[in-house]
């Protein structure tokens, strides 16, 4: 899948880069976007061993494409509350598929995160194994704001990451944090200057790669 799909992958080597490419619209998200995700897992070369996650422009994600809100067709709010409770699980898995691949343990998957990081943006962020956070970053679970549970996995990562009682403020409250709260909770490897996040990022992978890897006992 290329920038149809505003989203794109490239692979170099031992590393692949997904990029999210609709800053026009601060990379905000789609089910066509979740879906090219999923795809990029299945067609991702077996030398690759990082994945490194990053967006154009001056925001990673602003989160949901809110004209699904207010819009008709397919994955529209809309058509999704036609759905019966069964295929509303099974379409809501299909689109977290896009999100929990970033943890497979044959790679180690990399969020490059500058500006805004909110709702799916910042699900987006946890999906993946380290973050290195531009001193610019603003995270937010706001799915709250809009009446909407965090459905896409991010939850899970949150709570592992932070405790319960410190993930539960974060969601039922939307407020944002920025890149020292994040990195003082531990949602940060790394804070960086805004100009230094794309080379931080591959210094990180490098870092990764000159280990050994793993092979199996078997």
């Amino acid at each position: 899948m290329t920038v149809d799909s505003g989203v794109r992958l490239e692979c170099a080597g031992p590393v692949a880069t997904v990029t999210l490419c609709r800053p026009d619209v601060l990379n905000a998200q789609t089910p066509a976007m979740w879906t090219a995700l999923s795809h990029f897992s299945r067609d991702l070369p077996g030398d690759v061993r990082v994945v490194i996650v990053r967006a154009e422009g001056r925001a990673f994600s602003a989160g949901l494409d809110l004209s699904l809100v207010s819009g008709e067709g397919t994955n529209s709010f809309t058509e999704m509350a036609r759905l019966t409770p069964e295929e509303s699980v099974d379409r809501i898995h299909a689109f977290q598929m896009g999100f929990t691949w970033f943890r497979r343990p044959d790679i180690v998957s990399v969020a490059a995160v500058q500006g805004h990081a909110i709702g799916a943006g910042f699900q987006l962020a946890l999906a993946c194994d380290l973050r290195v956070l531009a001193d610019d970053a603003q995270l937010s679970m706001a799915e709250v704001t809009l009446g909407l549970v965090p459905d896409l996995g991010g939850t899970k990562r949150l709570l592992e990451l932070v405790g319960y009682a410190r993930a539960l403020e974060i969601c039922v409250t939307g407020r944002r944090m920025g890149a020292a709260e994040a990195e003082r909770l531990g949602l940060a490897n790394l804070v960086v200057p805004r100009a230094d996040l794309d080379g931080a990022a591959r210094d990180l992978a490098a870092a990764v790669l000159a280990s050994p890897e793993p092979r199996s006992s078997r």
